[in-house]
């Protein structure tokens, strides 16, 4: 069933020239006939999105093509930003706003009767990503785009992405996501583009004089990467970048000597196993094949795109060794930490540079963003299966290690421990690389992404680096990009926002802070609630018509929209749900405010712990909404298969963004700029960048609760039972209770026994120590919903104090104080 239509923008685009609306209706016709081979009668919504894709196409290549050939005629730095992910969600209305063609979109389509917003709804949703990491990426592809920086993004074009999330039954099932189907119309297929890329085999050590010995890698194996181009728009269309995704090919498709003598599955099975790379983001790494494959989708883009950017750079430069000046490589996360041992393999063995100077090359232009605490997902692997896959890389990872450790050990002799700490090899349990310190050892600059979360790298998981490499370490809190999460997805909010603020709130972040003054305004006020339940009532209209269920738009949306992680802690927001189920029951003549609990997220495949607190939610969700006593004051709704496209639904309609990670583990967060931005307060501990939204909005502005990250360190010193910490809270204690003794499943009485035992016997995510000051935090949410004069105000002044969270203002510090390129046009567009 079709997405419910946005609220329209109460200033909507004014419309195009009638003759600019005529040519760009003639162009979306061509292509319906002669790309498509269909008649307008026979078009479907399909058909019509992918011709007025191609005919907004159109307007963008002249511009990309004439941008990239004068950055090279100008010796511009360019950007290369690798990341595993890249969710960019859908295009069509981002290169439609970006190119300021609504009205003329508008105007074209309509004497043709169709409706722009179907065609939006057309577009499949590109699940090139798994949350933050992939969303952060595709959000500062646009900035430098909107900045001026010329740059290329490099990573996978998954014929899958990320799993399709269905729910049975309350559990998830993955279904794999069919993006690529009916193809992507913003792409260009470069065939010409490909690199081979090489695993296993042998290195051979050929001699090529007395005084030098030149390593050969001879693979074992080889697979082509073929590239696929998509251009990237900034905001006013004034530059166009470059994503450009990685496919992977058999080098020889089919055996034809196997199929002819009948091996017909046979023939096939390098292409299979080739084409398995690029075929599912995040294959399941539980078994050694699963973790085989991981690695060998790291290496299979990193190395294409290493192979792309030198051999571009010598096209144009001729000379390698000026590569630092031209070329600035951000990893984005831990895996592309290959890179650092494969512009070395580049370097010394294919262009015969001293080690000294491809060293000294390779940590000039390569530095890298960390987003984790988490050491799993730091990345490390066995030292056997890099030696059988890489084994020239494994060669260089221990001639890093080597040089690396004794310049360690020459400034602190006598130190073990140091030694052990930094070595790129894990000598515990089984000998593993340490990809986290890899990259930090071939970076010049490594960046947290909130000011808490870079502290805390300098503290704990890369303090011994802090102290050998001072300076090297720094931050850079993310941003997001206000052209979607404000302009496009809350075109309500926006047209509000130029009223009060002027026009130049559209390119001038800075400028939301006109807004403070009108705060305390009842008029204002009114007019931003009239907004917001727009937005609640286009939300409420899509779980209604797609998931049966009626949720009141009065009452307060209090969303978690989040990756399912026990760190994220939704099982603390499913037990709270319980607890004031409990209360509403137990005390009906109450003035309870009424509430609408969202949760969304997709739990990995392999993560069990997390899929049963979805099936939790659900349990909780059936028993709650189909109580009569509890007369609608409480609903609890979970979303199936979040995605871009249903966060720019949820986003706009939330009244309170749930941000409950223990603190000290989530690195700094997006959606908690997204949901401030768009007029929703925080509920959430000093985590991430929680704290400098805190700082922003003000005290008043924000809920703040739990333990502190030096108290969370303390707490879990002491032991992380949680069993004092439910005895000292009734509701904690009797909700649990209930969830233990198959209240919510009375199907299978024992289904959670093990994960409230869990709990008692070791709480690590701390889930009971935090409960009741999450509790007494949320009924401090619900008295001040219940004053809507105060409400409204924190509400206007989140969104007129967090213009600091664009990720432009990110990407110009990126530029400026890592990759030392100029920014065409300074953060706020003055």
């Amino acid at each position: 069933m079709d997405t419910p239509t946005m609220p329209r923008p109460e200033h909507p685009a004014p419309g195009a020239p009638a003759d600019e609306a005529a040519a760009l209706r003639a162009t979306i016709l061509h292509k319906l006939t002669y790309d498509l081979g269909k008649s307008r009668l026979g078009a479907r919504d399909r058909d019509w999105f992918i011709a007025t894709a191609l005919a907004v196409r159109d307007r963008i290549v002249d511009r990309w093509i004439d941008l990239t050939r004068a950055t090279y005629q100008s010796g511009a730095k360019q950007v290369y930003y690798l990341s595993l992910e890249f969710l960019i969600g859908r295009l069509l209305r981002d290169n439609v706003c970006n190119l300021g063609l609504v009205g003329t979109i508008r105007d074209a389509l309509e004497p043709l009767g169709v409706d722009p917003e179907k065609l939006r709804i057309a577009e499949p949703d590109a699940a090139l990503g798994n949350g933050g990491l992939g969303r952060l990426a595709a959000c500062f592809m646009e900035s430098m785009a909107s900045l001026g920086i010329p740059a290329f993004g490099y990573g996978i074009r998954y014929d899958h992405g990320l799993f399709r999330q269905i729910i049975r039954d309350g559990w998830q099932h993955e279904f794999p996501e069919d993006w690529l189907n009916f193809g992507n119309p913003w792409e260009f297929a470069r065939p010409e583009i490909s690199h081979t890329i090489g695993f296993g085999g042998v290195v051979e050590a050929v001699t090529v004089s007395e005084a030098r010995v030149q390593h050969v890698w001879k693979p074992g194996e080889t697979v082509q990467a073929v590239a696929y181009d998509t251009p990237i728009v900034g905001w006013r269309g004034a530059h166009v970048n470059t994503l450009r995704l990685w496919s992977a090919r058999a080098t020889d498709a089919l055996k034809l000597e196997a199929f002819n003598s009948g091996d017909h599955i046979g023939a096939l099975s390098e292409k299979v196993r080739a084409e398995s790379i690029s075929k599912l983001l995040y294959p399941s790494d539980e078994s050694p094949a699963g973790q085989e494959l991981r690695l060998r989708q790291e290496y299979f883009f990193s190395s294409a795109a290493l192979q792309d950017l030198v051999r571009r750079h010598l096209r144009v430069y001729g000379d390698i060794r000026s590569l630092p000046d031209r070329v600035a490589i951000q990893l984005n996360d831990t895996h592309p930490a290959i890179v650092v041992a494969e512009l070395l393999r580049i370097l010394v063995d294919l262009h015969d540079i001293a080690w000294d100077e491809a060293w000294d090359i390779t940590r000039r232009t390569i530095s890298y963003t960390n987003h984790t605490l988490l050491p799993e997902a730091l990345e490390s692997w066995p030292v056997p299966l890099m030696e059988r896959l890489l084994p020239r890389h494994m060669q260089l990872i221990y001639l890093i290690n080597a040089f690396h450790l004794d310049e360690v050990r020459g400034k602190n002799p006598d130190d073990g421990r140091l030694l052990s700490s930094v070595s790129l090899i894990e000598e515990g349990h089984g000998r593993r690389v340490r990809m986290g310190h890899l990259a930090v050892v071939g970076s010049h600059k490594v960046n947290g992404v909130s000011a808490l979360h870079s502290d805390l790298l300098k503290q704990t998981i890369f303090a011994d680096f802090h102290r050998l490499f001072p300076g090297r370490l720094t931050n850079k809190t993310n941003g997001i990009t206000f052209r979607r999460w404000l302009q496009q997805c809350n075109p309500g909010l926006t047209g509000l926002l130029v009223e009060a603020c002027g026009a130049e709130v559209l390119d001038d972040p800075g400028a939301l802070e006109k807004l403070r003054p009108l705060a305390a305004d009842a008029g204002f006020q009114q007019k931003f609630a009239a907004v917001k339940r727009a937005n609640k009532q286009a939300l409420a209209a899509l779980v209604r018509d797609q998931y049966q269920l009626k949720i009141d738009p009065d009452a307060l949306f209090d969303v978690q929209i989040k990756r399912i992680h026990e760190y994220k802690r939704q099982l603390l927001n499913v037990i709270e749900a319980v607890a004031l189920y409990d209360e509403i029951r137990s005390q009906p003549t109450k003035d309870w405010t009424p509430r609408v609990k969202i949760f969304a997220g997709k739990a990995a495949s392999s993560y069990h712990r997390a899929k049963l607190i979805i099936k939790l939610a659900h349990d909780v969700a059936r028993v709650v909404n189909s109580d009569p006593t509890v007369r609608n004051l409480l609903k609890v709704v979970f979303l199936p298969n979040y995605n871009v496209s249903l966060a720019e639904m949820i986003v706009p309609a939330a009244d309170l963004s749930e941000q409950i990670s223990t603190a000290g583990m989530e690195a700094s967060g997006t959606g908690n700029m997204k949901l401030a931005l768009n007029g929703a307060l925080t509920i959430g501990t000093l985590d991430g960048a929680n704290v400098e939204i805190k700082e922003r909005v003000g005290d008043e502005n924000i809920f703040i609760f739990g333990l502190t990250t030096e108290e969370v360190a303390k707490h879990r010193a002491a032991g992380i039972q949680g069993a004092a910490a439910i005895a000292r809270s009734r509701r904690l204690q009797e909700a649990l209770e209930q969830i233990e003794a198959g209240v919510f499943s009375p199907d299978d009485p024992t289904r959670y026994r093990d994960l409230v035992a869990s709990l008692r016997a070791s709480d690590y995510f701390l889930v009971t120590a935090d409960f009741d000051s999450y509790y007494d935090a949320q009924r401090r949410v619900a008295e001040r919903w219940r004053n809507p004069a105060a409400w409204w105000q924190s509400a206007a002044l989140n969104t007129a104090n967090v213009g600091w969270f664009s990720s432009d203002r990110t990407i110009a510090e990126y530029a400026e104080e890592i990759w030392n390129v100029p920014v065409k046009r300074s953060p706020d567009n003055r």
